[in-house]
This record gives C-alpha cells, sequence and structure tokens, in this order.
C-alpha cells in the first residue's frame, strides 16, 4: 500500500506540483489550502506524513505543528519561504522533523519524504540495529515502535524516535554531528548541524536527562554525542 501524504499550502499551483512530483513516485496525495481545513483532513483521513506551509490562512503551519504534535506522531515536513534560522529552528522546536525551503527542487523534495518515512522502519534496507535494545532503565523495542525510561512511555516523534535508536544501538561510541545528519536525514543537508543539537535538546527534555550531569547522552565537546556506558 502506497504512503499517503497530505500536501498542506494556500498555494493551489505548489499543491499540484507536489502532488504531481509525489504520485508519479507511487505516493497517494491530498492537499488542503488553510490551516483549519488540514488539521480536518488529518484527523479524518490520518496520512502518513504531511507537507506543511508555513504562512497558511486561518491557522499558520506553525499553529497547526504544534497542534498536531498534541494530537499525534504523525511526520511534518515544513515548506516555508521563509529561509532565517530562527524560524527553522522554530519548526523543529514545536515537532517538525524536517524543512525545506521555497523555492525547491521537485526531486530534493521527494527525497526528504522517502527519507522521514524510511526511518519509520517500514522499508527494507534499514537494518542493522537491535529489535529490543537497553540502557539501563531506558529501553527501546523497535518492532512495537515504543521508547520508554524507568517505565515510562516516551513520546517520541519519528526523528527523535530513530535519533535515539541510532544512539542506542552504538552504545559507548561518540556520534558525530555530521553523521547524525548523514544517517538520519539521508540527503545533503548542508552542514546545519544546529539540526542535531535542536533534536538532541528536545530528547534530553523527554527523557529527563540534564545536560550539565546527563544519565543518558552524553556531549562530546566538538564532535558529537553518544549514550554512556553506565547509567
Amino acid at each position: 500500500m502506497s504512503a499517503r501524504v497530505l500536501i498542506v499550502d494556500d498555494e493551489p499551483s505548489i499543491v499540484e506540483l507536489v502532488k504531481f512530483n509525489l504520485e508519479k513516485e507511487g505516493f497517494t496525495c491530498t492537499g488542503a489550502y488553510d490551516g483549519e481545513s488540514a488539521l480536518e483532513t488529518v484527523r479524518r483521513e490520518k496520512p502518513d506524513l504531511v507537507i506543511l506551509d508555513v504562512m497558511l490562512p486561518k491557522k499558520d503551519g506553525f499553529e497547526i505543528c504544534k497542534i498536531l504534535r498534541q494530537e499525534t506522531q504523525i511526520p511534518i515536513i515544513m515548506l516555508t519561504a521563509k529561509d532565517t534560522e530562527v524560524d527553522k529552528i522554530l519548526g523543529l522546536e514545536l515537532g517538525a522533523d524536517d524543512y525545506i525551503t521555497k523555492p525547491f527542487s521537485p526531486r530534493e523534495l521527494v527525497a526528504r519524504v522517502r527519507a522521514v518515512l524510511r526511518r519509520l522502519g517500514k522499508g527494507a534496507g534499514d537494518s542493522g540495529y537491535s529489535n529490543y535494545l537497553q540502557v539501563g532503565d531506558l529501553t527501546l523495542d523497535e518492532a512495537r515502535h515504543e521508547a520508554s525510561v524507568g517505565g515510562r512511555k516516551l513520546d517520541l516523534t519519528p526523528k527523535e524516535f530513530e535519533l535515539l535508536r541510532l544512539l542506542m544501538s552504538n552504545r559507548g561510541r561518540v556520534m558525530t554531528r555530521d553523521f547524525l545528519l548523514e544517517t538520519l536525514w539521508g540527503y545533503e543537508y548542508y552542514g546545519d548541524t544546529r539540526t542535531v543539537d535542536v533534536h538532541i535538546r528536545r530528547l534530553r527534555q523527554k527523557l529527563g536527562d540534564d545536560p550539565a550531569m546527563p544519565r543518558y547522552i552524553e556531549t562530546v565537546h566538538g564532535v558529537g554525542y553518544k549514550i554512556k556506558e553506565a547509567t
């Protein structure tokens, strides 16, 4: 069954452009043209991924992203004409899994959609991880797509889950920011390692991990991150 993608943009030409390119690759696409109809469509159709423009009538993309994160862990790619760091970071802080700025290459957008969906563990070629990982009282069950700490289930986005899985499966080894970008995003990310830092910060918050005295994720200054050998 093909993955279902909801494209949310107030410009019909953009929606049609994205639909055309994704449907050529076998995706099933639906369009929405404002924030309120986007929420209604997600709740009704439960797509596998949302491509979400920032500048929308009624409710903007940041507000929609925040609402969706309160209701679901569906992957979100932000689509925006804004190219400032603060807008990118805001989208990531609100729970978006990725962002792409206009004007964009359709091939790049398709690649990013594939990369996000691939990290959900649905496709072949994503092996090399144990089905069940444990570090102290931190556990990750790949088959159930669940993680918990101290018996408390973690509410992780798909990207956060994959980041934690990669770190746990390489316990004690330092993962550089560049390696994490290349591995988790699956395409050239222009060296924007701040993206990794934002996701690490969100993950630490959900783990209840103090970066000054980490139990789980340790910063290796100037290099990257690792899961501690002992917790």
